[in-house]
């Protein structure tokens, strides 16, 4: 299967567009005056070398001019003038991807979210969708409609994180205590791959960014399922028990059920995602089964321990989850 492009040179929105643009502006640049200044220095070097039968290097040493006007005011003048431009173009970027988040208004398709970063996973909390409030979370792997208008409100739980996805929009930071907002609007649908760029800590590297963008009607049914709650499969009773009698039942939620956490993912549609530990496995039984038994041996430094289930409450606990859909 072909790896989703991580390039900034692949823009899929508008605003990771004006990104590149702004991008091969600078780039242009600033080979431009690397070139300038090479040529300048590899011609001094080939112009004034010292050639075989000259005379002493005291006897050739050309005239020294002190103080030019023209040459100061060229010096000084082409410098500002790149710098004015950069400015302009670089403010006009600005202007188009930091947008303030709108009243949301039926009508509109837009979809707002809430992400939180935490170590060492995102949490995304959906608020309005076309103008109509939605309340629910998922985790991880964020599933918005193409051809709609995303605004994102960032927030961190801990630490600095920062939230990158090259082809659909720029970086933003995650700071404590601060909200920060980001837009994109992508029309082509398909998985977005991107990264946390701010190091938050040990399992930094692997805090994945998985962006999916669906069709609208996908969308839409995506969305309705994720606010229903867990689905009741009355054979798993004994299996629900148990899960619901371990320590997880204090970290994660299960809606529907006793199961409330707040402090780690959201469980309710966990087999509904591809992916496990934000996005660093594929989501199948025996990956799953892993994880429950020790977390710490798939992705050292997580904030999930390893509980020391027998290998019957593993197995019951681990069917529970799988009908987690």
């Amino acid at each position: 299967m072909e790896t989703p492009s991580l390039s900034i040179f692949d823009p899929a929105s508008p605003q990771a567009e004006a990104i590149r643009s702004l991008s091969m502006l600078v780039l242009a640049i600033c080979a431009f005056i690397f070139f300038v200044v090479e040529g300048i220095l590899l011609y001094a070097i080939v112009r004034f070398r010292r050639r075989a039968g000259s005379e002493s290097s005291a006897a050739t040493e050309p005239p020294q001019v002190y103080g030019s006007k023209p040459i100061e005011i060229a010096w000084t003048a082409a410098p500002a003038l790149i710098v004015f431009v950069l400015v302009l173009v670089s403010a006009r970027t600005l202007w188009e991807v930091d947008v303030d988040p709108p009243a949301p208004e039926v009508g509109d398709n837009a979809l707002f979210v809430t992400v939180v970063g935490r170590q060492w996973w995102w949490e995304y909390r959906y608020t309005h969708y076309n103008g109509r409030e939605r309340q629910f979370i998922t985790a991880n792997e964020l599933h918005v409609p193409a051809g709609s208008k995303v605004y994102l409100a960032l927030q961190s739980a801990d630490v600095c994180h920062s939230f990158w996805v090259p082809r659909l929009a720029g970086k933003m930071d995650l700071i404590p205590g601060r909200t920060n907002h980001l837009l994109f609007q992508c029309a082509q649908p398909g998985l977005y791959l991107g990264q946390c760029a701010e190091y938050c800590g040990t399992q930094h590297a692997g805090m994945l960014l998985r962006v999916y963008v669906d069709p609208p009607e996908t969308f839409a049914e995506w969305v309705d399922r994720e606010e229903k709650p867990a689905v009741e499969v009355k054979s798993l009773g004994d299996e629900k028990k148990v899960f619901l009698a371990q320590s997880c039942v204090n970290c994660h939620r299960v809606r529907g059920t006793a199961a409330q956490g707040t402090y780690a993912p959201d469980l309710t549609h966990l087999m509904s995602r591809e992916t496990l530990a934000s996005g660093m496995f594929k989501n199948t039984d025996e990956n799953l089964r892993q994880w429950v038994k020790d977390p710490q041996k798939l992705k050292p430094g997580c904030l999930m321990p390893a509980f020391g289930l027998s290998t019957l409450e593993q197995d019951q606990v681990v069917r529970y989850l799988l009908a987690l859909r």
